[in-house]
């Protein structure tokens, strides 16, 4: 009896397709969950399969811009998460300024809300040290926004009001990063899964929000990529939801709740 002919797995086409137009490796993400948000999204825009999507985002640019800004998952806004913010200001920047300089990475930096309200804190609590942020995202269109450091009312909807104030300026119905803060701050396009590590380049590495769609050996890599970033007795923090999977093994020992330590 003759084999049944290979069938084409239409997803794993489509991501070398995606990656092939923008090189974003959704193969690197979770696949259940990938694939039903991407399939959902095709059947509500009445496209009914995944390779009649490819060639939709391929012909259709504002098409693409649309994905690419429901599956990089582009969410983010100023003091996300007070409680970590609060623990940075009071305890983690002011014995990293102790040095003299603070170098920090915020990987996965997105819009820039993270470096910006980084930079705000630091500006607050270590005034007069060099301070050093380097943001990097894989989509350059969330690059280049960054670069601009305006959000909106939505985006400062959590931040305290008097920082706030402090450190941005209005713009219209939102704000814009100071001057002295985008001085602070340099942002560029970057792959986090990639791009060369250089080894104790940071005193502070801020990866938060960014793994939980990748699968588990990803996500691992990317964490020891990440502490391989610090210098000896640096930080790395991730999101409220998220964990360093045995952090022994890239050298690094729990700090604080979501905080750790490279000894």
């Amino acid at each position: 009896m003759s084999q049944p002919a290979f069938q084409r797995d239409d997803y794993t086409e489509f991501c070398e397709g995606v990656r092939r137009l923008t090189g974003i490796d959704l193969a690197q993400y979770k696949r259940p969950q990938m694939e039903r948000r991407i399939r959902s999204f095709a059947d509500r825009r009445g496209i009914a399969g995944l390779p009649e999507y490819l060639v939709a985002l391929s012909a259709d640019r504002d098409a693409l811009e649309g994905f690419l800004d429901r599956m990089t998952i582009n969410v983010s806004q100023l003091w996300r998460n007070p409680e970590q913010w609060d623990r940075l200001g009071t305890t983690i920047l002011p014995e990293l300024a102790r040095t003299g300089t603070i170098r920090a990475w915020s990987a996965g930096s997105s819009y820039g809300a993270e470096a910006y309200t980084l930079a705000a804190i630091c500006r607050r609590v270590a005034p007069g040290y060099k301070v050093e942020i380097r943001g990097t995202d894989i989509d350059a269109r969330m690059v280049a926004r960054a670069r601009e450091g305006r959000f909106s009312a939505d985006d400062a909807r959590t931040a305290p009001r008097a920082e706030l104030e402090r450190a941005f300026d209005r713009d219209g119905d939102g704000w814009r990063a100071r001057p002295e803060l985008r001085m602070m701050v340099r942002f560029a396009a970057g792959d986090l899964l990639r791009d060369p590590v250089s080894p104790g380049a940071y005193d502070l590495v801020l990866c938060r929000n960014v793994v939980i769609y990748f699968t588990e050996p990803v996500r691992d890599d990317l964490h020891r990529r990440l502490a391989t970033a610090l210098r000896p007795g640096g930080y790395l923090m991730v999101g409220s939801s998220e964990r360093v999977s045995s952090p022994q093994a890239f050298g690094l020992a729990t700090s604080h709740p979501f905080i750790y330590r490279k000894s």
